[in-house]
């Protein structure tokens, strides 16, 4: 049986979850001062894990029934660390996840609520206080009371829908497109099966690696079709995700969503701007990471890593280096600066071993689909020129960014402050009324989470990787 273990403040968690297994390496079970678990102090704890269903956290067993001091303290523990920092810990999840997680000392914290007779009011503080969240937790709770029957909201039938016929299905077919940005909302309406539905079902089904007919049969349906439980299971693990972050991130910052492949930038803490990004594909995925830009490049280079050279470069000739500006250096394949380079003409240096990194792309095409995980790990960026003057400008260093460009060199401009990176994985984004909308999940990473959550492991098709892109 795998246990878990409390060190200090933190709660380090192994897979797979079981109920109240936990080993301390303190000496004392209980809280630091002179603080006991009074009667009262003790209903408030067994409140507070009663009410754990607004953060997703209902399908774990906290057993309340512990008694005695020690017992009590790490009950109370175990959960705010839940609370705190997530009921399970990303770095045993995933094999890379380096992005800043939230700090608190629990114990010292825990001490004081005793004391002050505060212990719900505590409990409550640790998680996120976020709108989103507060939103994510309002919409768990309403799923909580429709049930979560496991029937599919779209029912199926032997027949599929052909393209121009009515079916009073067709509204909420229509709903998930819009929700996963293969339909403009102005385009839907009634009940007919129209042309810009099926053209926007097509994409999907091409995606998904099913034949792109335009009829909605069985196999389309169980991508758009999300029972309730299928939509609580997915805002469960949105709002652990979010209890993995940092309370109060930079101030200016570059998040990128790799699931919903989005950009936004933050300055000073308010949304500067947000633009489109292609992430890695199936297979090839970007991992999480918190790492910082510390410089720009302009018109990059790009030495092909060996991965890509064995898996792309194989068959391909001298005529093939060549016509795209390649040569071999020092046993390595590299593509000289121009507007054929895998790069673009601008590069975001990060800092990090996993050599993940910000770029433009020649590939402008990509941004015109709805999933846009098709490079080989980095992150390719939606107008890149545009991003960096942004970013040059922010930085006082435009000047200096602009002879760079014009020297038409690999070149490099140091920025006067890095700024941090956090890539991302969130399936659940909130539409223009703040109600949150879930998406595709197309690395499939949120198995993980909900099998660590008490859910049963979801269902659903996974995105196809094209593997037609060399580029990084």
């Amino acid at each position: 049986m795998r246990k878990f273990l409390i060190t200090g403040s933190i709660l380090a968690l192994a897979l797979p979850l079981t109920a109240c297994d936990i080993v301390t390496t303190q000496n004392s079970a209980t809280p630091s001062g002179d603080a006991q678990w009074s009667d009262t102090n003790v209903s408030a704890l067994r409140e507070a894990i009663d009410r754990r269903a607004a953060h997703g956290l209902d399908h774990l067993n906290f057993s309340t029934q512990a008694n005695g001091q020690a017992a009590l303290t790490q009950l109370a523990l175990r959960y705010a660390s839940a609370l705190a920092h997530g009921a399970a810990d990303p770095t045993k999840l995933y094999d890379i996840y380096t992005v800043p997680r939230p700090k608190t000392d629990l114990r010292a914290g825990l001490a004081k609520a005793l004391a002050d007779g505060k212990v719900v009011d505590w409990l409550e503080s640790l998680a996120p206080q976020s709108d989103e969240y507060g939103a994510l937790s309002k919409a768990y709770l309403a799923l909580d009371k429709q049930g979560r029957a496991p029937a599919a909201v779209i029912p199926t039938t032997d027949k599929p829908i052909e393209p121009g016929q009515n079916d009073i299905r067709i509204p909420v077919i229509a709903r998930q497109l819009v929700a996963s940005d293969y339909l403009d909302r102005a385009q839907a309406g009634g009940d007919r099966y129209s042309a810009p539905m099926v053209s926007a079902v097509k994409r999907m089904q091409g995606d998904f690696g099913i034949k792109p007919d335009g009829s909605i049969g069985e196999d389309a349906l169980e991508i758009l079709n999300l029972s309730n439980a299928d939509r609580a299971r997915a805002i469960a693990v949105a709002m652990e995700r979010t209890r993995w972050l940092d309370r109060n991130p930079p101030a200016t910052r570059v998040d990128v969503n790799l699931a919903a492949a989005r950009l936004s930038y933050w300055r000073d803490g308010k949304l500067a701007n947000v633009r489109k990004v292609v992430v890695g594909e199936p297979d090839t995925e970007t991992p999480q990471l918190g790492s910082p830009i510390y410089r720009l490049v302009a018109n990059p280079t790009w030495t092909v890593p060996r991965s890509i050279e064995e898996k792309d470069f194989a068959r391909k000739g001298s005529s093939y280096l060549r016509r795209n500006n390649m040569v071999r250096k020092d046993g390595w394949i590299v593509q000289q600066p121009g507007p054929k380079n895998s790069l673009g003409l601008v590069k975001f240096d990060m800092k990090n071993e996993h050599e993940i990194y910000l770029h433009d792309t020649p590939a402008k095409q990509l941004f015109a689909e709805v999933q846009r995980q098709r490079s080989h790990g980095c992150v390719r960026v939606e107008d890149a020129l545009g991003f960096a003057d942004l970013l040059a400008r922010d930085a006082g260093i435009t000047d200096e960014w602009n002879k760079a460009r014009a020297t038409g060199k690999e070149s490099f401009v140091s920025l006067p402050r890095e700024i941090p990176v956090r890539l991302l994985y969130q399936t659940v984004l909130f539409d223009d009324a703040g109600d949150p909308v879930v998406r595709a999940d197309p690395y499939g990473w949120n198995d993980a989470v909900s099998v660590a959550l008490g859910f049963k492991a979801g269902r659903g098709s996974r995105l196809r990787g094209s593997g037609s892109d060399v580029g990084p």
